[in-house]
């Protein structure tokens, strides 16, 4: 009766798990277990103009640099999903004697019993894992979010660049003709013809310029999703709108909840999780083994009952959990030095945003007006022949370098701007424009 019996055992415990299981309980794999990987998301936005807004969903739903950071969590979730699992018990077959009537075979099984806490010490550190990917996550979409903000208000900087530069050639172009008529009917020197084209070549090729840097600016902003070749035409927005600039008092009581810091503390949270994995691992685990063994000799089967316990005579993990200590310790040094530098960091783009506006007020009520208006002044001077033409290239040459530190001064608002909400881990959509 006892001789099919360890055979069918054997087999029973042996079999795949959907060979024992009835098809109506079987639950399905997730459908990304043992798929291939998939290419880079890459999306194209749609030819017309494009806003902010739109340029930030885009970026959300396809940035490699986001979607590397989900893939991270999602892969560190499946980490708090193993530390959960108990071991697994062992199947042990052993036949002693090679002689059929005086054989001994012994079927045993073991499940080891962990103890110390084992079991919820990892996973307690396996969920401050998923927590501090989590914070990653937080901190790549910030990234993102600022890169485009940046890249964007550099695309609408551009734009404004290639407008200056149309301006500035159409007025050159005209104050060039009106220069070479003068030339012939005699009322001023040739030279003043060279000195006009000369200006006005060199207007063109600053249109050529603001063409190349408009050009590299909307790849850089299409780059965020993925697209190496932008559709969109243009990019709208009001340029001239300046950053609110906020209470410092308000941005510093947020400097706890930024994205490095609660990485930081998180990091301090799971070493110190750590060091109760390891410290845990100085409990031996006992085994317990039941089985039954088979006599053909004596022709009958005994019961098997057993514990294995090791002795932690030499191996106590002293050496790994000093390690986990010496690496708590430097995950609480790094705490301290990543509050200081975001404070610093943050102090810094403030005082950036906060001067850069305080320039951009007084370019545009007190510097552009007043060149424009002896620019204007200039060239109606010219016309009635009241000014040289070195008076309007050079009321020109004022105004143009006037509107171009305008532009550079508001696109430095923006980037500080973009920085602070960097910092800070914003993640909304824009709030402007």
């Amino acid at each position: 009766m006892y001789r099919p019996f360890i055979p069918l055992i054997v087999v029973a415990l042996t079999l795949p798990a959907h060979a024992q299981t009835p098809a109506s309980t079987l639950s399905p794999l997730p459908s990304s277990e043992g798929a291939a990987p998939t290419s880079p998301t890459r999306l194209r936005e749609q030819a017309g103009p494009l806003s902010l807004n739109r340029a930030l969903e885009l970026a959300f739903q396809a940035n490699p640099q986001i979607q590397g950071a989900r893939h991270e969590f999602e892969a560190v979730e499946a980490t708090v999903l193993q530390a959960n699992v108990r071991p697994n018990p062992t199947l042990e077959l052993i036949v002693e004697d090679t002689r059929r009537d005086t054989r001994e075979t012994t079927l045993q099984v073991s499940q080891p019993l962990e103890f110390g806490g084992k079991r919820a010490r990892r996973v307690q550190a396996a969920e401050r894992g998923r927590d501090a990917s989590a914070a990653d996550l937080r901190a790549a979409m910030a990234k993102v979010r600022s890169g485009v903000t940046i890249a964007f208000n550099d695309v609408l900087t551009a734009q404004e660049k290639v407008k200056l530069a149309q301006e500035s050639l159409e007025v050159a172009e005209r104050v060039s003709t009106t220069v070479a008529k003068r030339v012939q009917a005699g009322k001023i020197s040739p030279v003043e013809e060279t000195r006009a084209r000369v200006s006005q070549a060199s207007v063109r090729l600053e249109l050529a310029r603001a063409r190349s840097e408009l050009a590299s600016a909307r790849k850089s902003l299409s780059a965020f999703w993925g697209n190496l070749t932008p559709q969109f035409e243009l990019v709208v927005g009001d340029l001239e709108i300046l950053p609110e600039l906020h209470d410092w008092a308000e941005l510093s009581a947020r400097l706890d909840s930024t994205p490095a810091l609660s990485r930081a503390r998180i990091e301090v949270e799971r070493r110190r999780a750590l060091v109760g994995v390891e410290q845990s691992r100085r409990t031996p685990d006992v085994a317990l083994t039941v089985g039954m063994r088979r006599s053909e000799e004596l022709g009958r089967s005994q019961a098997v009952f057993g514990v294995a316990v090791p002795l932690p005579l030499f191996d106590r993990n002293r050496g790994n959990v000093l390690e986990s200590l010496r690496r708590e310790d430097k995950a609480r040094d790094d705490l301290v030095a990543t509050e200081t530098s975001t404070h610093n960091e943050l102090a810094e783009a403030y005082e950036r945003l906060r001067t850069a506006r305080q320039e951009a007020q007084s370019l545009a009520t007190e510097i552009l007006p007043g060149a424009r208006s002896a620019y204007e002044a200039a060239v109606k001077g010219f016309d009635f022949g009241k000014f040289a033409y070195f008076d309007v290239l050079d009321a020109q040459r004022t105004l143009i370098q006037a509107r171009t530190q305008y532009l550079s001064v508001l696109s430095a608002a923006r980037r500080a701007a973009a920085d602070i909400d960097r910092l800070l881990g914003d993640t909304s959509p824009a709030n402007n424009k």
